[in-house]
């Protein structure tokens, strides 16, 4: 394990600031609609074989149980090594096939390739955000709204480049996959490292807090009203790179906070723990143990001390011997520990339930467009983006409001989303005039809301020691979400409309009707089972969250 840096060598601000860049790279699998209709083409793909492709999208975008485990065990550094090179070999293959480079690409290399490829995002953002939630332990809602909605914004930062720089070439996506993405990852790796975290939050973190969240919503609105200006205006290539600079610039405006700590450093120093130490790690038990007796120690806690030592501390009265126990909600689990609890079911269940069927909508979003009559799709790809990035940025930022105020558990916000999603796939199941745009930008927020929530709620129910495998695992119901009902669903029920048409491309309400109603029935369930898990964990934010403000709880020996 990587140690942390002495409290005040280098502010966590630094690796927040590498990490919106890392996590922008991190958002590639967002991108899919945008070389998906090449794929098909020049490919010669159905409907089906393209939505099974869409799966290995979001397989490979979400397994990340080997990124988690490798989070605990090494260096955020060597996570995202790892994230470089299958970004390198997974969309080099995509790009030889989609360029004819290579002709007649096996149908099973590309799946593959695509899911190695993807891949690279569950390694990417489990280094960043799990270094980051680790450096920020006390304002967890907050930091995990500012990244996954920097990781929302992704495709629409993609489709700016996709549209004004690289013309709307597939293939030329796919190069700046194969290589742009490991050149930024390779250049701020080193900045993406541990910290000794504040043990209290103060009035100058909630202030850079604010700044950060509104540099992304400021740089979220450029890019929904440059997608805009393309559609109604013809853009000059000096502008089109002008905006590209514009966005250049928004995106680093999170270093101005660390620029700032040091140009203009704070008379006030970081409040350390009692009892800690430079050589405090920031998964060391002391993040999670009381310290209202700082000259005892738990023995098992203490597992480096030898035995002897260990029994003469004892006769001195410095260790106080006790016996293990299991944890209790909001102590440090293992995953064994975690994964026999009916609250990490239902929060999987939850989060399959939800997520697994907004993502159906994504894979499908640009033929859902054509069948409705939208010539281009990046449009559609663009708002969705904007709203994925509001509902993550404010599921987090609201969630910790009510949290902190009424103690009300996050998973509340879920189920109200979940309501909302019904509606929208009704929506969508209506072809209305109009309702298009509007049902995506609703389901938008709503899928952006419930990983905004999702994130914070792990790691209070089952703390940040094995954080990073309890996350991936959380979204593995994500990809076979995907599987069920865009693979076996939405497509098998697009081709079936197709093939009734008679032509090439399904066109009309017809070609997803069915899938969206499913959709709608899908997530009355979640919505309910979002509802019980609420009630379950209430007592749990009511301990955490009791005065107002967030409480570390006690070790659980662990």
């Amino acid at each position: 394990m990587m140690p942390a840096e002495k409290a005040g060598s280098r502010p966590p601000w630094v690796g927040l600031a590498a990490a919106v860049w890392v996590l922008i790279a991190s958002g590639n699998a967002y991108s899919f609609p945008l070389y998906s209709h090449a794929l098909k083409v020049v490919l010669g793909l159905s409907q089906q074989q393209l939505t099974i492709l869409g799966v290995a999208n979001d397989l490979g975008e979400n397994v990340g149980i080997l990124p988690g485990i490798a989070s605990n065990k090494y260096p955020p550094w060597v996570v995202l090594l790892v994230g470089v090179f299958a970004s390198f070999f997974g969309y080099g293959v995509i790009w030889l096939a989609v360029s004819q480079t290579v002709h007649n690409m096996p149908y099973w290399v590309l799946w593959l390739a695509l899911v190695v490829a993807t891949n690279s995002s569950a390694w990417l953002g489990t280094a960043v955000l799990v270094t980051n939630m680790r450096n920020f332990p006390l304002s967890r809602g907050t930091v995990a709204g500012i990244l996954k909605g920097y990781v929302g914004l992704s495709a629409a930062v993609f489709t700016e480049v996709y549209t004004m720089v690289l013309k709307g070439s597939a293939s030329s996506l796919l190069l700046l996959f194969t290589l742009g993405i490991p050149i930024i990852c390779l250049v701020l790796m080193y900045y993406v490292r541990p910290c000794t975290p504040a043990s209290e939050v103060d009035a100058s973190e909630t202030t850079y807090f604010l700044f950060t969240q509104g540099a992304s919503v400021l740089l979220a609105v450029f890019l929904l009203t440059t997608t805009i200006l393309k559609e109604a205006l013809t853009i000059s290539n000096a502008l089109s790179y002008t905006f590209i600079g514009i966005m250049v610039v928004l995106l680093m405006a999170p270093l101005a906070i660390p620029v700032k700590m040091t140009l203009f450093p704070s008379s006030k120093k970081l409040d350390r723990p009692a009892g800690s130490s430079d050589n405090l790690t920031v998964t060391d038990p002391l993040l999670t143990q009381s310290t209202s007796e700082p000259s005892l120690t738990n023995l098992n806690d203490r597992e480096d001390m030898s035995e002897v030592d260990v029994l003469l501390a004892v006769g001195e009265g410095a260790v106080k011997i006790k016996k293990k126990r299991r944890p209790r909600r909001g102590e440090d689990f293992t995953f064994r520990e975690a994964i026999v609890k009916a609250d990490f079911w239902l929060l999987w269940l939850v989060n399959f339930l939800g997520v697994g069927s907004g993502v159906t909508v994504l894979n499908n979003l640009a033929q859902i467009g054509v069948s409705l009559g939208v010539n281009d799709t990046t449009t559609l790809l663009s708002l969705f983006s904007f709203c994925n990035f509001l509902g993550r940025l404010g599921g987090g930022v609201v969630s910790e409001y009510f949290v902190r105020l009424n103690t009300i558990p996050r998973t509340f916000l879920t189920t109200i989303t979940q309501v909302i999603m019904v509606m929208t796939y009704l929506l969508y199941a209506s072809a209305l005039n109009g309702t298009l745009y509007v049902a995506t930008a609703f389901l938008g927020i709503c899928y952006g809301v419930q990983f905004g929530v999702m994130i914070p709620t792990s790691s209070e129910l089952f703390g940040l020691k094995n954080f990073g495998l309890i996350l991936n695992f959380m979204g593995l119901g994500n990809p076979i979400g995907a599987l069920l009902f865009s693979g076996m669903l939405a497509g098998y029920v697009y081709d079936t409309a197709e093939a009734k048409q008679g032509g090439s491309t399904c066109m009309g309400p017809d070609c997803f009707r069915l899938t969206f109603f499913v959709l709608a029935g899908v997530c009355c369930l979640s919505s309910v089972l979002s509802l019980i898990l609420t009630i379950r964990i209430r007592p749990v934010y009511q301990m955490l969250y009791a005065g107002g403000s967030f409480r570390l709880p006690q070790s659980s020996g662990h």
